[in-house]
């Protein structure tokens, strides 16, 4: 692979782009313990569209939907966003080398656009955004990922996914792309069994690093 190859780079959003994952896992603990007297839904539901987590652990308890997603929205639009360490460095190398990217997340355009208040610059940050509404199998199902490859015109062996939930790691796999796990989520010992590479942070971290990641991959 070289820099004239057309490349892609799909990221995640929460725990990938923003530190946002800790936020959540209040979130969820809390609706899981009042509406499910469930003590770790946080931990399973990573990665997945609001829409799945409904349909699969909210069954029998349609008339609280409504009630969950005003509560949703409500906490996502009084969310911190920060971005990871090194985040935007990373994106201005990516960038200056010619590699598409895109944001490919299970949140909806709801929420996305609490954190366009927050950040107006994420649009013209990422080349594309695909959001929940934009395919439809949640992960672990790599659809959302081969919709970005699709979108690109990239192949598996030019593209490279950044993920933090076990859910989405096992996506990316699935895609087939080079998945890059990002540990701000879960521990590093337990994603490494789904990922090529962890990362802490994107501090130190570069296009010419990722290249020589995916060569060792494919070598």
């Amino acid at each position: 692979m070289n820099t004239i190859e057309k490349i892609s780079v799909l990221f995640d959003f929460d725990g990938v782009v923003m530190d946002t994952e800790a936020q959540y896992s209040v979130f969820w603990h809390q609706i899981g313990v009042e509406y499910l007297q469930h003590d770790y839904l946080e931990q399973i539901i990573k990665g997945q569209t609001l829409t799945t987590i409904f349909n699969t652990y909210f069954k029998g308890l349609e008339d609280q939907w409504e009630t969950i997603d005003g509560k949703l929205k409500y906490f996502e639009q009084h969310m911190n966003y920060e971005y990871i360490d090194g985040f935007e460095d990373f994106m201005h190398d990516l960038k200056k080398h010619g590699v598409m990217t895109a944001v490919v997340t299970s949140s909806d355009e709801g929420k996305m656009a609490a954190v366009y208040a927050a950040h107006p610059e994420i649009p013209q940050l990422f080349d594309r955004i695909f959001t929940a509404e934009m395919f439809t199998k949640s992960k672990p199902d790599p659809d959302c990922y081969l919709l970005g490859m699709r979108e690109f015109g990239t192949d598996a062996a030019h593209t490279f996914v950044f993920e933090d939930s076990f859910n989405g790691l096992k996506a990316g796999l699935a895609s087939g792309a080079t998945v890059v796990g990002l540990a701000t989520t879960n521990m590093a010992d337990d994603i490494a069994p789904l990922c090529h590479h962890i990362l802490y942070d994107y501090k130190d971290f570069s296009f010419d690093k990722l290249i020589e990641l995916n060569e060792r991959k494919h070598s």
